[in-house]
């Protein structure tokens, strides 16, 4: 964000190559940060994240995209509410022709396992 001369605005998305990870490429994606009661506009920005990164990922033709729980940890979203938005964008995402056949949500908590198992 310094060599840009601004902060990255939430709910957009940018790609790059996966250098040295086993990975082809990275997308980048900064999610809201959760200032006491979550708003409206904090759900929909969390929601453009994951729009703008599978939007990204079929423009590149991708096949396979992985989530962390965005938002999640130090930004303060709560997990459920989270991860709710997250499938329910996903899933509504899939409803459209697209080069994306599996959808990961890697998760390193027990919490959220437990949410992303309930949900799908």
């Amino acid at each position: 964000m310094e060599q840009q001369g601004r902060p990255e605005p939430a709910g957009r998305a940018k790609l790059t190559k996966g250098y040295n990870l086993p990975a082809r490429y990275v997308l980048h994606t900064v999610g809201p940060i959760i200032q006491g009661r979550v708003t409206r506009r904090d759900r929909e920005r969390l929601a453009a994240c994951y729009r703008a990164c599978l939007e990204l990922a079929a423009a590149q033709s991708l096949e396979s995209v992985a989530f962390y729980c965005i938002s999640t940890g130090e930004f303060r979203f709560p997990h459920p509410e989270a991860a709710a938005i997250a499938v329910r964008t996903v899933k509504a995402f899939l409803q459209t022709p697209t080069s994306i056949r599996t959808i990961i949500f890697n998760v390193f908590k027990d919490i959220d396992a437990n949410l992303y198992r309930s949900l799908l």
